[in-house]
């Protein structure tokens, strides 16, 4: 170290000399010029005073370079946000967004909470009341008449349908036993358990997925007109599978109720504590993917109808373990904590989902108005004359939630829980189905007011009074209709032929082209493109393609079962 600091004095003090001996001899030289005149000497001596002036500044600017300065720089340096303002006000957005979601989301949860809350009420209440009347009808028709060419109407056919199948399927019921299937659930492990529920979630959502379609297809069936080409297997084997599916989806429910039941029963809290953190897995698969508009309105009515039916099951749960405590209100109060646990969970983690979403894909918080003013739509809509479906219908389809096994497993709960002895029992049994009835119609009236508000507020009145579209035909039936269409001449009926929905009920003018929906702005409020071409070769041989058109925020239904679609 010493060797290289006296080197370092050496090539300095060697350099000074060097200095010293180029100034004398530009002092000699500029005194030659000065005699002899010279410029081409005087222009060496200039650059070399410019050059020695640079050196000079050069060390005075490496002398400048010190600790003292360099942190009395860092101390004292200063920039400027609005020099880049549109970045940190979008920032600024983003962060008042994910602020703003908790609000918006449980506005919508909770309205979709009581639309599901009817859907449920309706099977209970008004279902019953209506399959009476219906009965009734059909057994005063040969005293009274056929007044019309139906001895049944569509919506009549149907609720006599639901309501065989709830008998049928409660009668199957009673073959089931609770409490061998509670102890045989709580002979297994706690991984087993967890593995158990994971797949009944899974088999839950393909089940509600393909289960609707179970049921629609039988109504379509049962009140299809008779002159159509019967194009279908019978009425009767429709009807065997309905019921073989409402059945086995309340099993699965059951199953599912059974091992949350024994999770709350459990001494350690363990297998309860494990599925908790099932929900946060959640998380991880949905918050790093790409969602558009319409797949966050299908994960949310995913989601109403997970957290309703999660109500549900705790409610079970509770009197499952009340009947065994002998209705002794102090178990409640101890089953209550891991009650408002699962609960508080499900909350924070339908909160952060959506909150991290909206932010990873710069959606805003009012997009959540749109949906409820779309789940409003549904309900409005259902109250119209020209409705083609039952609203319990349109909230299957749109949230995936089937309330037919659900409140087949309530039934089934809690006539066995709860035991009738006396006249004063039927008494309160009668009082209590008055309060159901009470509640529903009070649900009924308040949502319907507030969903008239919500399409109000999105400009949708002017929908309702459009006539229903027609379901979209499949690959085979287009290409079928297309090869008629350019083999028939213009004018022929085949051209003027009409797709008819499941749900559609039966119009009689065969012959009256397809309803034309006129766009408007509050068409646009909500699509996606759809990625299915069709093709079409013409007789010169050029291929055109035709692009599907883009589904509008009221055409999706079904795919809410599995929220983690993308398009």
């Amino acid at each position: 170290m010493a060797d290289s600091v006296a080197a370092g004095v050496g090539e300095e003090k060697e350099t000074e000399n060097e200095d010293k001996e180029r100034e004398k001899r530009a002092s000699n030289n500029t005194n030659r010029s000065e005699k002899s005149g010279g410029p081409s000497e005087v222009t060496e001596t200039l650059g070399f005073y410019e050059r020695n002036a640079n050196k000079k500044d050069k060390k005075r600017n490496l002398s400048d370079l010190s600790l003292v300065r360099f942190i009395s720089a860092e101390l004292t340096r200063g920039y400027f946000l609005e020099h880049n303002e549109a970045k940190y006000t979008e920032r600024r957005e983003r962060v008042y967004t994910c602020l703003r979601i908790p609000k918006e989301l449980e506005k919508l949860m909770t309205f979709g909470f009581f639309l599901c809350l009817d859907a449920f009420l309706y099977v209970f209440t008004l279902l019953p009341l209506r399959v009476l009347l219906a009965l009734i009808r059909l057994l005063t028709l040969p005293c009274c008449g056929l007044s019309g060419s139906r001895i049944l109407q569509p919506a009549q056919v149907c609720d006599v349908l639901k309501g065989f199948i709830m008998v049928l399927c409660y009668s199957m019921m009673h073959y089931v036993d609770y409490s061998m299937m509670y102890h045989m659930i709580r002979g297994q492990s706690v991984i087993k358990l967890y593995i158990i529920y994971n797949m009944l979630e899974v088999a839950d959502r393909l089940f509600s997925s393909f289960g609707q379609d179970i049921l629609d297809a039988l109504y379509w069936t049962a009140t299809e007109p008779k002159e159509r080409k019967r194009a279908h297997i019978g009425v009767i084997p429709h009807f065997l599978m309905a019921v073989l599916y409402v059945f086995l989806h309340a099993i699965l429910i059951m199953v599912q109720a059974t091992t949350l039941n024994v999770a709350f029963n459990s001494h350690n809290k363990s297998l309860l504590t494990i599925m908790m953190s099932n929900n946060f897995v959640e998380i991880k698969g949905s918050v790093f993917k790409k969602f558009e508009k319409n797949n966050l309105f299908q994960m949310s009515n995913s989601d109403i109808k997970e957290r309703f039916t999660n109500y549900v099951l705790l409610l079970i749960v509770c009197l499952r373990n009340m009947e065994q405590f002998s209705w002794n209100p102090d178990h409640l109060w101890v089953l209550f904590p891991d009650v408002v646990m699962v609960i508080a969970s499900e909350m924070a983690v339908d909160v952060v989902k959506h909150a991290f979403i909206t932010k990873f894909n710069d959606i805003t918080a009012d997009v959540y108005s749109e949906y409820r003013a779309s789940l409003a739509f549904d309900l409005v809509s259902s109250r119209q004359k020209n409705a083609y479906t039952d609203y319990s219908d349109s909230v299957s389809r749109r949230m995936g939630f089937i309330p037919l096994p659900l409140a087949l497993l309530l039934i089934r709960v809690v006539t066995s829980s709860v035991k009738i002895q006396g006249s004063l029992s039927y008494v309160c049994v009668l009082l209590f189905y008055l309060g159901m009835i009470t509640l529903k119609v009070l649900n009924s009236i308040v949502l319907l007011g507030k969903s008239c508000l919500y399409v109000k507020e999105a400009d949708m009145e002017e929908k309702l009074f459009q006539t229903p579209p027609s379901a979209a035909p499949s690959r085979a039936s287009s290409r079928a209709h297309r090869a008629k269409h350019t083999s028939s001449p213009p004018g022929d009926p085949a051209d003027e032929e009409v797709s008819t929905s499941i749900t559609t009920q039966p119009v009689h003018q065969e012959e009256c082209p397809a309803p034309h929906l006129p766009s408007s702005e509050s068409d646009q409020f909500l699509t996606t493109p759809d990625d299915t071409e069709e093709k079409d070769i013409g007789q010169d041989g050029m291929e055109l393609k035709h692009r599907a058109p883009k589904k509008d925020l009221l055409e999706i239904d079904r795919f809410t079962i599995c929220g983690n679609r993308i398009d």
